[in-house]
């Protein structure tokens, strides 16, 4: 892998906790976006760590040279004052962003997890089904019920690959869309904001963090908090308490997806995308189960088939879907219209 960060301290910080993996190896070091650029073309690493603010090049305009000329898996280090400008990264072909890393043991295994699974991605072929036709892919198809209900709210469960999808989706769906979307998006802590203000620019849709005590609105996306635990009432109201220290990943989707099954039952669907471990699994069993719709991101179009892998195998969804064919979905089950 290939370290770039124009902070010595930082990248000394990252070697030191990837050493002493057996698995990982850092091929080499870059302090600007010049040296990450023909760093990668000389060492071609399985993976890139990547920083934005950086002199001569920032990461930015790196990545999108990277990918243009050497795909290869990027995940975006930064502090929290470069958030904002780091999700815009997602767009330039960036798989994740975290983070800058201290040595406290939680934050050293969700980096050396994130390297793991990054690194084996095949970024082009990402590239290939993000910008291809979608058309190309064939969904497996469940046929609904006659009569079935009408959905009243959306909720979607996503984690790593999960920002770029969900601004896909997001993007193509109408500013009159006519029923509340809520999103579970694992991140980490101080990330949401940020997130929340780079899919604001790409989409009609009114997107914000949601605070306790909303009420729900068609035309909406309300995304929990990353620091809390997010359900939502029998009268459509959020309700946010303390996140659960035992969850592995933050916020909790089943949390979110389960209130949803018991607040709407037949009315909710749930959707369930890209990402690592087994979070979002058993509230996509409830929501089904209340009599509900369920949707995954199928695996071509997912930088990780996992989450949504297991509600499948587990016989939980209705429609398994390329991610170029969840937004008229989606807008076909509410009544919508294109």
């Amino acid at each position: 892998m290939l370290l770039v960060d124009d902070s010595r301290l930082v990248r000394e910080m990252i070697r030191s906790i990837l050493e002493s993996e057996p698995d990982i190896e850092v091929v080499g070091e870059a302090v600007n976006g010049v040296e990450a650029i023909a760093k990668v073309a000389s060492l071609k690493p399985d993976i890139v760590t990547m920083d934005i603010e950086m002199p001569v090049m920032g990461g930015l305009e790196a990545i999108e040279k990277i990918i243009a000329r050497h795909p290869v898996p990027i995940l975006v280090v930064t502090a929290l004052t470069g958030i904002r400008t780091a999700f815009a990264a997602v767009s330039k072909g960036a798989l994740d962003v975290i983070e800058k890393p201290d040595i406290g043991p939680e934050n050293v295994r969700n980096l050396v997890k994130k390297i793991r699974v990054l690194a084996k991605v095949d970024v082009s072929a990402q590239l290939m089904t993000m910008r291809g036709p979608s058309g190309t892919s064939r969904a497996s198809r469940v046929t609904l019920p006659t009569g079935s209900s009408k959905v009243d709210i959306v909720a979607i469960a996503a984690s790593t690959g999960g920002p770029q999808a969900i601004n896909t989706i997001l993007k193509q769906l109408p500013a009159g869309f006519p029923v509340p979307i809520v999103v579970a998006q694992h991140i980490a802590e101080g990330f949401t904001q940020g997130m929340v203000d780079w899919l604001n620019l790409a989409t009609p849709l009114n997107v914000r963090v949601a605070v306790n005590g909303d009420l729900l609105a068609a035309g909406s996306v309300y995304v929990n908090p990353a620091e809390q635990s997010m359900v939502i009432t029998g009268q459509g109201k959020v309700a946010l308490g303390p996140g659960d220290v035992r969850q592995v990943y933050h916020p909790s989707c089943n949390t979110l997806l389960s209130s949803l099954a018991a607040a709407y039952g037949k009315g909710a669907l749930g959707l369930i995308m890209s990402g690592m471990g087994d979070d979002g699994v058993l509230g996509m069993e409830a929501i089904r189960k209340a009599g509900g719709a369920t949707l995954a991101q199928d695996a071509t179009s997912s930088v990780i088939f996992g989450m949504n892998r297991l509600a499948v195998e587990r016989g939980w969804i209705d429609s398994v879907l390329p991610l170029g064919e969840i937004p008229a979905e989606l807008i076909q089950r509410t009544g919508g219209r294109l």
